[in-house]
């Protein structure tokens, strides 16, 4: 999903519940990258705008 492997699973004494929890609704970094992307592009502030 983006994230190194043990990213939160290699936490010692974590449960597995608690490593959900830590996890929250978290967005996978790609999804992120994304949608600051298509907001820069939407707002015509993206690297590519400047150059046009």
């Amino acid at each position: 999903m983006g994230l190194p492997a043990g990213h939160v699973t290699d936490v010692p004494g974590l449960s597995r519940t608690a490593q959900l929890k830590a996890l929250g609704n978290g967005v996978v970094p790609q999804q992120a990258v994304h949608a600051l992307r298509a907001l820069l592009h939407t707002t015509g502030t993206d690297e590519h705008a400047s150059a046009a």
